[in-house]
């Protein structure tokens, strides 16, 4: 059975008190009957809608306690949907408090039914606006396979997503371990080609001597050992995204080979004299300076422009404010269902020392840690020695802005987390430890985009 929708009624009148609660039987109606108790029921309820008599004690001829009580309400629960009742000579009030952002007000003497029904239409839209932020909270989310909660990943994610249903080959700098390959699924799965072959190819993998083969195929007896017709690794991915990887260690001598492809979007097997056309989105990608590689004329230049029609910077893990953690968490429960250990999560030490440890490695390491700490930790929480980071973690400091607004919203935001990390994602337990309400902690985490997934 489901719960039924919280209806706090803030009125002082004894006898309006009993005929709300009986009339609006259909909700768990709370009843309060000064400021004060209000507040209290709106921490310990979260109520969906109130109804507030503006004329509350120590005076019901002036309505500043009631304003006053509207106004904390909304900054406590701001998406709560307020329903004001005023004395039929109180209508200024009334507009005032809907100025002030209450969602509509009603005067007395009280009709139950006409107050129901706009206590009915409150609740419908309360729900209509948490179902709005839900789907646009999913729709915010960081790429399918990216785990990122920082404003520098936000943005990279809204960028991906508008240069994915487009044919720009795109080209992704970060260092090894960054997660440069799932950024381009991402691109791909984004993409009006997402049913069709997404083909990844290493340059740095295989060796130079069979890379042209790999790449582009070969036909039978175009040398010692072909004995069949074979297909490149771009004619498989026709149609689709074709990735190439570490696209710096790519041979001078098939880079021509690459460009006229970019050019014709057509391909030769070796040995072959047929131009087999090609209709594919390329993204590469490479961690390291391809500016250098051209000086230094181990790269085309004009190869270069072909392959960074846009170009995406993926940041390293350690300037990745707050998501360290966030992605070992993701990574803590795919490791222990895999392995099927029972671990409630991270120690505050261990916590503290992914928080500080510089990764050099970036996400590459931290998975490679969180999969060993499963695998040997022998208590119910992983602890910094079991990640190996006992003696390793250190502070890594980064510029800091003057701006006073974002300077709060950043420390606001890491606050958050740290709290969710400690508490297991526990949304309760984190509003006593950041010493707010939960009403308080939904709004924030509405605010800044934080997402919980709560046991």
């Amino acid at each position: 059975m489901d719960e039924k929708k919280i209806l706090l009624v803030v009125e002082d009148d004894p006898g309006l008190q009993k005929q709300f609660k009986w009339s609006f039987d259909a909700y768990q109606t709370i009843i309060a009957g000064n400021r004060t108790e209000a507040i209290t029921a709106l921490r310990r309820h979260e109520p969906q809608v109130v109804t507030l008599d503006l004329g509350l004690p120590p005076d019901p001829t002036n309505a500043s306690e009631g304003l006053k009580t509207l106004a904390e309400i909304l900054t406590l629960a701001p998406a709560t949907k307020v329903i004001v009742v005023t004395g039929n000579d109180d209508r200024d009030n009334a507009i005032t408090a809907v100025a002030m952002g209450a969602y509509d007000f009603y005067q007395k003497p009280v009709d139950i039914d006409v107050l129901d029904m706009i206590i009915t239409r409150a609740f419908h839209l309360y729900e209509l606006e948490q179902v709005h932020l839900r789907n646009q909270k999913s729709h915010n989310e960081p790429l399918a396979g990216v785990i990122a909660s920082c404003p520098q990943m936000q943005e990279l994610s809204r960028t991906v997503e508008k240069i994915a249903p487009t044919r720009t080959t795109t080209m992704l700098l970060g260092e090894s371990g960054t997660g440069k390959e799932v950024i381009a699924r991402a691109i791909h799965a984004l993409s009006d080609r997402a049913d069709m072959p997404f083909i990844a190819v290493n340059c740095a993998a295989i060796p130079e001597n069979l890379l042209e083969s790999e790449l582009f195929g070969y036909e039978r007896g175009a040398f010692t050992g072909a004995s069949q017709q074979t297909k490149g690794k771009i004619e498989y991915a026709n149609k689709g995204t074709f990735f190439l990887d570490e696209i710096g260690d790519l041979p001078i001598n098939l880079q021509a080979k690459l460009l006229r492809f970019l050019q014709e979007r057509t391909i030769e097997r070796i040995g072959g004299r047929q131009e087999i056309p090609i209709d594919v989105r390329v993204v590469c990608a490479t961690h390291q300076n391809l500016q250098t590689f051209i000086d230094d004329g181990r790269f085309r230049h004009d190869l270069y422009y072909r392959l960074s029609e846009f170009t995406l910077n993926i940041p390293p893990l350690r300037d990745r404010q707050g998501d360290a953690v966030v992605i070992a968490q993701k990574l803590l429960k795919r490791f222990s269902d895999f392995h099927n250990k029972k671990l409630k999560g991270f120690s505050p030490e261990a916590i503290h020392a992914i928080e500080n440890y510089g990764w050099p490695g970036n996400v590459r390491e931290l998975e490679n840690r969180i999969n060993r700490a499963v695998i040997i930790s022998t208590e119910s929480t992983i602890s910094p020695k079991d990640l190996e980071l006992n003696n390793e973690a250190k502070q890594i400091e980064s510029a800091s802005p003057f701006n006073l607004k974002e300077v709060r919203e950043i420390a606001e935001t890491m606050a958050i987390k740290r709290a969710l990390s400690h508490t297991l994602n526990n949304v309760s337990n984190t509003a006593k430890l950041l010493g707010i309400s939960r009403p308080t902690l939904y709004s924030l985490l509405t605010k800044y985009g934080i997402q919980v997934d709560e046991a």
